[in-house]
């Protein structure tokens, strides 16, 4: 697919890679909108961190307004559809903040299974201490319960 082709609508096909195919179209999208992560100075990736950040703040508060969360009012109802749509409205911005970080799918992929297992090892234990090293190699790839 070229960055200006209309990227497909319909799920990928079995046997492709889900998080890598909405990996692309957000590029793809990005690109067409005038972002390009993989051309990015330091200064720019900075501001683009920013940006995604913001922007993901109010897309969650757009999800949260999608809930009665107000205890005191009565009008609220509960808007089921636009908050799945402001979840991938989430997707959206977090796959670019990703890719501003110079991070793909498998990247991302694979420091979820790494962080998953970090966590689970701190529910085992209790989770009673965090400190600087907190988090650190998993990057590299270390073992969870080392650091």
């Amino acid at each position: 697919m070229t960055d200006n082709a209309s990227p497909p609508s319909s799920p990928a096909p079995a046997g492709e890679d889900m998080l890598a195919a909405m990996f692309a179209m957000q590029k793809s999208l990005n690109r067409r909108i005038g972002v390009d992560t993989d051309r990015l100075t330091e200064e720019q990736q900075i501001a683009w961190v920013l940006n995604y950040a913001r922007a993901m703040s109010q897309e969650v508060a757009e999800l949260t307004d999608s809930v009665p969360w107000k205890w005191w009012a009565k009008y609220q109802t509960f808007d089921r559809q636009n908050a799945r749509v402001e979840v991938i409205d989430l997707f959206h911005f977090l796959i670019s903040l990703a890719q501003t970080l110079g991070m793909d799918a498998a990247d991302v992929h694979r420091l979820y299974m790494r962080k998953n297992e970090l966590n689970r090892q701190r529910q085992e234990t209790g989770y009673n201490v965090k400190d600087d090293s907190d988090n650190r190699g998993l990057e590299a790839g270390s073992n969870p319960a080392s650091g």
